[in-house]
This record gives C-alpha cells, sequence and structure tokens, in this order.
C-alpha cells in the first residue's frame, strides 16, 4: 500500500521539508510508503554537479522573472521546476 498525497502548487524548499520530515517518519516506521505529487514555484535547483554557467540569465533576470535558485544535495546539473510541471517524489 502506499500513501499518495496531492501538495498541488508549492515552494520548492517548503516541499523539501515536507520531504524531510516524511524520510524521517518513514525510516521509524511511523508512515506507510508516500509518494507525494506536486507543482513547483518557478525555480531552478542546482544539483551537486551543478555550473552556474549552465544558467543562461543573470542573478537579477531570473529574480526580476520570479525564479528562485536553490542549492540541493542532490546530483545533477541545473534543473528548471515550475507550474504545470508535475512532479512526484517517492
Amino acid at each position: 500500500m502506499i500513501n499518495i498525497v496531492n501538495l498541488g502548487l508549492i515552494n520548492y524548499n517548503d516541499a523539501l521539508d515536507i520531504q524531510f520530515a516524511l524520510q524521517k517518519k518513514r525510516i521509524e516506521n511511523k508512515i506507510q510508503d508516500t509518494l507525494l505529487l506536486l507543482e513547483h514555484n518557478h525555480v531552478l535547483t542546482m544539483g551537486t554537479r551543478g555550473k552556474t554557467q549552465n544558467i543562461y540569465l543573470s542573478p537579477q533576470q531570473l529574480k526580476d522573472m520570479g525564479v528562485d535558485t536553490v542549492y540541493v544535495n542532490r546530483g545533477g546539473d541545473v534543473t528548471y521546476h515550475g507550474p504545470g510541471q508535475i512532479v512526484g517524489y517517492p
């Protein structure tokens, strides 16, 4: 059995906080497996292999467009997430 939770449109950092909280509860066997379905506000995530030269806009241009940049401890380079893109986090 898997618990599916639709978080709707949510800020990236808020969703990340929820993931860490659920992970802790799952490790403690307090909840069942859970799949989060959601959309993020406009955000670029910079993974552990992220290179700023792969972002073609300046920080000010991104800010003016309402795009946040978040540095994460996950693999990968630069990834865009935004409204209309459904993301699933097991």
